[in-house]
């Protein structure tokens, strides 16, 4: 059965129609094998105005409604998606090349954060302030802020939505997104049972959420529009600070989630085998193209060349194939243009000196591109090491002292992940504390990648320093407002100022 047949069996499941023909389409691929999978109207400047402007209307009657009743909603998306996680996740296997399980877990994030949005819509807590002035209230309140842009990559085409979709709708906001032009599948799936869950709750879904599917041009459109008071964009660096420039003219809020250059720290005392498992699965998950992949591995010189020995003989074992089949851990690069950025890398850093083990091209389904994790010995923190490149890429270093080795975490560009392995209660501390890693994930004894919803999510530097997901991030997505309320009858100023007329 070709991957276009399975995808049009998945939305048929899910009750929604895929797009039919369009003069102005893309073509998407699957990367398991590089075969045409379904074509997708790319929506015109007029389309996405006017997605728009049906959101902002929307958006008018939308946060008037009590939030725990648009938690309710969030609770039946949740629900949808559950009862549908696994027709959900071999969409997102066929469309992004992520192993099943990978999948599932991505489907299972966004069952997750509705579940966190839920209880946060009746937990959007002001604040009332001591005030110096007799018979008044000082207060903080929070209220919707309006029409959400959301930009998302390939890599994660659910999950991202999902983290800001669930709080901007809890919190009183209406939606558009315009995803990957790798991976607008799983948008319309994912989108599509939003809305549906909208219908069969008796919430009008019109303007509530659209997916307008395009390429950058439509990303810029979508940024500029006066309407859209937040964006939250997920890519590249470049893209963010695109994005990041746009939204400061306009005076809009940018919610930057970026590249990441992330490293790990494996001392003399951690646990080695722990260490080795979790530093494969950071670097070599997802096919190394997840913005918290494990990319930099600064091991203690005691200890490097052990490791690598054991890192070695695991990259050598690791299944490389079809990712829907059972066992296998490493699926295809999304395509061609990653692979040849991969072997560029690979080449550059031979030139700097280093020692390169494996990267090559392995034979897999016919048409896809599937490589071999690369690990790559390096004397210092030189040529590519010192940039993202979203492939699988294990650059390796040896480290003398503590100090040094955070500092070496530290000299990119990015700050999103970082880890330390280690069994001294000194390092983990020093590691996390103020002069340890400047990254806005620092992990002990756990690999950079892996996050949980419960946690807010983002990074600095590059990185952008946004935060999506838990904690307090549902503050992005509302404007607050600081009240005085006079009780008296007389009218004493702040600062004691007197002013009498």
């Amino acid at each position: 059965m070709s991957y276009a047949t399975r995808v049009s069996e998945i939305f048929s499941e899910l009750g929604i129609a895929l797009p039919g023909p369009s003069p102005r389409a893309l073509e998407i691929r699957s990367p398991i094998d590089g075969k045409r999978i379904a074509s997708v109207p790319v929506a015109t400047p007029a389309e996405l105005t006017a997605a728009v402007d049906r959101a902002q209307s929307r958006f008018l009657a939308w946060r008037n409604v009590p939030a725990p009743q648009r938690g309710a909603l969030v609770r039946a998306l949740g629900e949808k998606v559950r009862q549908h996680k696994q027709a959900l996740g071999r969409l997102v296997t066929i469309e992004t090349g992520k192993i099943a399980q990978e999948g599932l877990g991505e489907v299972q994030e966004a069952i997750d954060i509705c579940e966190f949005a839920l209880g946060l819509s009746r937990q959007l807590y002001g604040l009332s302030i001591a005030t110096e002035r007799p018979d008044h209230k000082l207060l903080e309140t929070w209220h919707p802020l309006g029409v959400v842009g959301i930009i998302s990559a390939f890599n994660f085409p659910m999950a991202v939505w999902a983290w800001n979709a669930s709080l901007a709708l809890v919190c009183g906001n209406t939606l558009v997104w315009k995803p990957s032009d790798k991976t607008p599948l799983s948008a319309l799936a994912i989108n599509g049972l939003l809305l549906a869950a909208a219908r069969e709750n008796g919430v009008d879904p019109d303007g509530l959420s659209a997916v307008v599917v395009g390429e950058r041009d439509l990303g810029e459109a979508l940024v500029a529009h006066p309407s859209v008071r937040l964006v939250s964009a997920t890519g590249s660096t470049g893209m963010g600070r695109a994005v990041g420039v746009t939204c400061a003219k306009h005076f809009k809020r940018a919610l930057l989630e970026l590249g990441g250059n992330n490293a790990a720290i494996v001392c003399p005392s951690a646990d080695l085998k722990l260490a080795a498992r979790a530093v494969t699965f950071a670097a070599v998950g997802t096919a190394g193209q997840r913005c918290t992949s494990l990319r930099r591995l600064i091991v203690h010189r005691s200890i490097a060349s052990q490791f690598v020995k054991q890192l070695r003989a695991a990259y050598e074992g690791l299944p490389i194939g079809n990712p829907l089949d059972d066992g296998t851990l490493i699926g295809p690069l999304i395509d061609a243009a990653t692979h040849e950025r991969m072997q560029a890398a690979l080449h550059a850093a031979k030139a700097v000196g280093a020692t390169v083990h494996f990267g090559e091209r392995v034979a897999g389904v016919a048409g896809g591109c599937y490589v071999r994790p690369a690990l790559v010995e390096m004397s210092a923190q030189a040529g590519p090491m010192c940039d993202e490149t979203f492939a699988p890429i294990l650059y390796v270093l040896p480290y003398d002292s503590l100090e040094e080795a955070i500092a070496l975490n530290n000299a990119v560009a990015h700050g999103l992940s970082s880890a330390i392995f280690t069994r001294d209660l000194q390092e983990a501390e020093i590691f996390t504390s103020a002069r340890g890693s400047d990254c806005g994930i620092a992990n002990v004894n756990i690999g950079t990648s892996g996050a949980e919803i419960g946690g807010a999510f983002g990074g600095e530097k590059e990185t952008g320093g946004g935060r999506e997901s838990g904690s307090d991030a549902w503050k992005n997505y509302m404007r607050r407002a600081t009240n005085t309320i006079n009780y008296g009858m007389s009218l004493p100023l702040a600062q004691g100022i007197k002013f009498e007329i």
